[in-house]
């Protein structure tokens, strides 16, 4: 959320004839104008439906909002997949904010939400039961099995304290203040205001550590003025504040947890922070932490693997865009879209500022933006793009890219008639690194207007095809099954048995080849924007193939497991106890 901000003086008269506030800085918003259009005549098989209702899911996310446009409102929400029960479906977490101090409307405060997935197309609330009734001021989730003992646990981000829930036989506790993972600055006093999280066995010592995206040093006591029309207050964008810096805490044999930020070569509080995704950058075998900054430079953080890290974002051509400029970057995701080792990294950003699609070029640390030789430039423009994800929607063995979009202000279409409030998905089907948008073709889902903010993946039905999760800000969620026309494709599921500690083998690189063409995928968390996809499987399209020559599974550990042959349309299970270093 950027651009240039015109500063005026706003004189706040107090009531009851109390003196004059003092002068606040007002901002009046400006942006150019463009046009663009979401049409394709390249046929595509991609198709969902909306089964929110059907499903059972009448979750609706509440932001406060009571008239004075306080920023944190148009930020949220998040959600996203894992396994509650330990079933083979996939359950759901919907993140909820809530009313502000002194402005409650008296009705029950609204709370997150865990859907239990029954296995029949439905989802069943088990809130109350599972002890997550409670009411605070959320942002985004991430998962994990932090202290390994066999079930996974759950990381809110907030406004204000965050909140480590730790799963006890299908019950969470919260034990935020005794691992010590508030999200805060230790040497702050007041709370700070975060975004994404991720789970990443920075040390490679199997316990999984913990990484959080900061924003900005917001309080309801230092809200600016901020307005578009010169009249009326319009949510802020990040210009005025400073930012926070993100935090990094070591998992100490899931005892507890260090805050490592500062030793680590994390500190920096020049980030604006929104998204966060995990990548072996160099192919080191050190996992690498990208992040989508909001009008500063985007960070990319190499391990250096001695418990330091270094920030090569400008040096490597994905802090700025290409006039050296700093969008407003909101989520982000890395993969090798092409199949053929270079890593890109996809950044959603503000309307009139395109996704960016940073790819790597030659073998060496280096990027540059392709969004334009993509053919992502055009039908991106508009929009503002929160959550960026890629999925393989259609089994062709190249990932697609799904996009979240809405915008930050109800009245925007009355200063700028090119751009609306609600904004409609996005879909751009993958053609072998080239992208073509097929919204139009994908089903109601993908022309319908929301206020769109994270995407997550699972395969809810267990039919091998990925589902997905839309977050919506101050609204209902929309759960999309994919109804995708796919009778003359294959498909595999890897589903990898880690050691202790890390269990589900977060880090692992899998390599599936199929006819002398090879796909990549790492077992991660984080990525997309305030929102995780299941991270328990990887569900790898075979196109039309009916098997894959071989799966190539790289142990975050260093050991290695190859299996051979494997069957298409079944789920497959690799246990890193029967490999060898």
């Amino acid at each position: 959320m950027k651009k240039t901000l015109v500063c005026l003086l706003a004189l706040l008269t107090a009531c009851s004839g109390e003196k004059e506030a003092e002068e606040q800085p007002t901002f009046t918003q400006e942006r150019p104008s463009f046009t663009g259009d979401r049409s394709s005549d390249v046929e595509s098989a991609i198709r969902f439906s909306d089964i929110t209702d059907e499903a059972g899911i009448d979750f609706i996310h509440k932001n406060g909002a009571f008239g004075q446009k306080w920023m944190p409102e148009t930020i949220g929400s998040g959600g996203g997949f894992f396994h509650y029960n330990d079933d083979a479906y996939p359950d759901l977490l919907l993140v909820n904010s809530t009313e502000w101090q002194g402005h409650e409307s008296g009705d029950p405060l609204p709370t997150t939400e865990l859907y239990v997935n029954q296995g029949d197309g439905s989802f069943t609330s088990a809130t109350q039961q599972a002890n997550l009734d409670f009411s605070m001021y959320g942002m985004g989730v991430a998962f994990a099995d932090y202290d390994a003992d066999g079930d996974t646990d759950i990381y809110l981000t907030a406004v204000g304290d965050n909140k480590l829930l730790r799963n006890d036989n299908g019950t969470f506790t919260d034990v935020t203040n005794a691992m010590n993972v508030s999200g805060n600055d230790p040497a702050s006093d007041t709370p700070a205001w975060s975004t994404s999280a991720a789970w990443v066995d920075v040390d490679r010592d199997g316990w999984l550590d913990l990484f959080v995206a900061n924003y900005v040093k917001w309080t309801p006591e230092t809200d600016i003025y901020v307005t578009r029309d010169g009249k009326t207050k319009s949510y802020a964008t990040p210009e005025g504040y400073k930012g926070e810096s993100s935090r990094l805490y070591k998992n100490l044999n899931g005892r507890g947890f260090e805050d490592i930020t500062s030793q680590a070569g994390l500190e920096n509080e020049e980030g604006k922070s929104l998204g966060v995704a995990i990548a072996d950058f160099n192919a080191d075998g050190w996992p690498d932490i990208a992040v989508s900054n909001d009008t500063q430079p985007n960070f990319l953080y190499i391990n250096n693997g001695d418990g330091t890290f270094q920030d090569t974002a400008i040096p490597a051509g994905i802090g700025y865009d290409e006039n050296g400029r700093a969008r407003a970057g909101m989520g982000i995701d890395v993969v090798d879209v092409a199949n053929d080792g270079k890593l890109a990294v996809a950044i959603g950003n503000f309307s009139k500022e395109p996704t960016s699609l940073y790819t790597q070029i030659g073998t060496g640390e280096l990027f540059q933006d392709r969004a334009g030789a993509a053919r992502l430039t055009r039908p991106s423009l508009l929009m503002l793009t929160f959550g960026v994800l890629f999925a393989d929607l259609d089994l062709d063995g190249y990932q697609d890219l799904i996009a979240a979009n809405g915008h930050i202000e109800p009245e925007i279409n009355v200063v700028q008639q090119d751009i609306t409030f609600e904004q409609p998905p996005q879909i751009f089907r993958n053609l072998e690194g080239r992208f073509v948008e097929v919204s139009d073709q994908a089903g109601a889902p993908f022309t319908t207007p929301l206020v769109a903010r994270g995407i997550a993946t699972a395969d809810i039905d267990q039919d091998g095809d990925l589902d997905v999760l839309l977050t919506v800000n101050d609204g209902p969620p929309r759960l999309l099954r994919n109804d995708s026309q796919l009778e003359d494709v294959n498909w595999i599921a890897v589903q990898l048995k880690g050691l202790s500690p890390n269990l589900h083998a977060i880090g692992a690189q899998v390599t599936v080849w199929t006819a002398g063409e090879s796909q990549t995928r790492m077992v991660r968390t984080g990525s997309s924007y305030l929102t995780q996809s299941d991270h328990t499987e990887l569900l790898i399209g075979l196109g039309t193939h009916a098997q894959a020559d071989s799966v190539v599974v790289e142990w975050p550990t260093g050991g290695m497991s190859k299996i051979i042959d494997v069957e298409g349309g079944r789920r497959h299970q690799v246990d890193e106890s029967f490999t060898s270093p």
